[in-house]
């Protein structure tokens, strides 16, 4: 792979100069066309802005007050603006410097080599080959829809070296995922190494990440390999990416492009071989655009993007969930002679009706919990938390207070004279379907819908 300068420099291949001034213009067109970019050039905005329409161009330089106009016309291009602008990528002060080109042409060409291989990537990846019926990976419990995408994206993503980002909330399961890729891919015998960047203070995070030279600081005392160095040939999970210090940001995006690091207090670079998985709650998208966040890292990161559903929208795969817990700390406790093999089913109608603010993780939390106090072999609804049967007893029809879908609330109601007619039953779904007045058929359906 060529290295980030020599590669930045290859991406762009067509430019477009907007710029008034014919000196600046032909300046700025002779420098472009020597380092090799096919060139077109504007006198004018609205020539400008037909251009831009027209062509595909890689990179646009214009007139500060001609941004607006070229951004909307060519949005797949990176805009660099002729004069300070917040609007543009990137700007460049009149007369434009080789040097000061230079240095923007570096970043820009990156930025586009970046959305370049993340397209690229994107539109191979329905060509890669996916297992056969979507199975299950370890870890990932689940046969919802939304599950089994994630699981599918898994599974086609881990065998290539690309970065990954998970978002998804809180308790989701982003490590997993994460865990999922390395040992699905050829680095699996090499070290998975996680770091959580909003758990380290800011003073030591670089150190942590990049290691130090005996000396470097007071309490130096020692030679220390950074976590790149530790996931050599491994995988290196950066969990809550969105922490981490802008001031770190450019530093981490540097060893992502070079594929070294360079530790605190060292005169040499360190070569490293590392896959890089991150994952965030934050909306990066949002500090992005508030300057809290790089852009270009946000894009070198985001090669293969995976969003992870919260518990709420696939409540479906709660019975399996519950299933897995269960026998977990069974074995976890088998010592102690822990009786649990299950739970009823008013428990279990308790737990797919709450919305798991905490996702799986506090579905976990609430199991282990239930089981430790569990003198029999099932978990009763009695042995749950208060909080989880006051929302039984007094559920939201949706998860948001403020949604008022007749739909969402109707498919609630349903749900819920399922269950009752299943519980009044004893589980006899021929008498249930009675009770309700619709088909066997139907009722084994909506069963199968609504998680039951």
């Amino acid at each position: 792979m060529p290295r980030a300068p020599e590669r930045a420099r290859r991406a762009l291949r067509r430019a477009l100069v907007g710029e008034p001034d014919a000196a600046q213009r032909d300046a700025i067109h002779l420098m472009l066309a020597a380092r090799g970019m096919a060139v077109d050039a504007a006198a004018a905005a609205d020539a400008a802005v037909r251009a831009a329409r027209e062509g595909r161009y890689d990179l646009v330089l214009c007139d500060r007050a001609w941004v607006g106009a070229l951004v909307a016309a060519a949005p797949d291009a990176t805009v660099v603006a002729l004069g300070e602008s917040r609007d543009a990528y990137d700007w460049l002060a009149r007369p434009v410097h080789p040097d000061s080109l230079d240095q923007v042409l570096r970043r820009a060409g990156e930025r586009v080599a970046l959305l370049r291989e993340n397209a690229a990537l994107r539109g191979a990846r329905p060509r890669l080959r996916a297992e056969p019926d979507d199975g299950a990976i370890a870890g990932l419990v689940g046969r919802s829809p939304a599950m089994r995408r994630v699981i599918r994206e898994v599974r086609q993503v881990a065998p290539y070296k690309a970065n990954v980002l998970i978002t998804g909330e809180s308790g989701t399961g982003k490590e997993l995922v994460a865990r999922a890729l390395h040992d699905l891919s050829p680095r699996a015998r090499g070290p998975f190494v996680a770091v959580n960047c909003g758990a380290i203070p800011p003073g030591l995070i670089e150190s942590e990440l990049f290691g130090h030279r005996r000396g470097a600081f007071t309490d130096a005392v020692r030679d220390k390999r950074g976590m790149f160095e530790e996931a050599d040939g491994g995988t290196l999970f950066l969990d809550e990416i969105g922490e981490l210090p802008v001031e770190l940001q450019v530093k981490l995006l540097r060893a992502l492009q070079e594929e070294e690091v360079r530790p605190v207090g060292a005169s040499v670079a360190v070569r490293v071989d590392v896959r890089v998985v991150a994952a965030t709650v934050r909306d990066l998208d949002a500090d992005v655009a508030a300057g809290r966040f790089r852009e270009d890292l946000y894009y070198r990161l985001k090669v293969v993007p995976i969003e992870l559903p919260p518990l709420r929208e696939r409540r479906e795969d709660i019975p399996a969930l519950v299933d897995h817990f269960v026998r977990r700390y069974a074995d976890k406790h088998a010592t102690a002679g822990m009786p649990v093999r299950g739970v009823t089913r008013e428990a279990m109608a308790v737990l797919v009706d709450y919305p798991w603010p905490g996702n799986v993780r506090e579905l976990e939390n609430a199991i282990e919990r239930a089981m430790v106090l569990c003198d029999g072999p099932e978990i009763t609804a009695e042995l749950l938390e208060e909080r989880l049967r006051r929302s039984a007893r007094h559920p939201a029809v949706t998860a948001d207070p403020d949604d008022l879908s007749i739909k969402k609330a109707s498919r609630a109601l349903e749900r819920r004279l399922i269950a009752q007619a299943l519980e009044r039953t004893g589980g006899n779904r021929t008498n249930a379907a009675k009770l309700l007045e619709i088909s066997h058929r139907a009722l084994l359906y909506k069963i199968k819908e609504y998680g039951l």
